[in-house]
């Protein structure tokens, strides 16, 4: 298991990868997973990072269910009405 996040990768980042999360405003954590947000790479700590990407994951899973119960309801055939009323 690599350990990219600990110890010797991360001493030679400004103060061994520390800082404030530009996200959520925690002083003193690691900030070291690069994430585009609004086309800026910017760096942010460890939770902010997995609630980003489980947001993305949920928006589409969300977009492709949209999607699934939209295309039966085009490729049914249209009802007829009777004239004889």
């Amino acid at each position: 298991m690599a350990k990219n996040h600990r110890g010797t990768g991360i001493r030679s980042l400004p103060s061994h990868g520390r800082g404030t999360c530009p996200v959520c405003h925690k002083t003193g954590v690691k900030i070291i997973y690069e994430v585009e947000i609004d086309g800026n790479k910017v760096m942010v700590c460890k939770f902010c990072n997995a609630a980003m990407k489980n947001k993305a994951r949920k928006e589409k899973r969300a977009q492709k269910a949209a999607v699934s119960v939209a295309e039966p309801a085009a490729t049914e055939a249209p009802v007829q009405e009777s004239a004889t009323e």
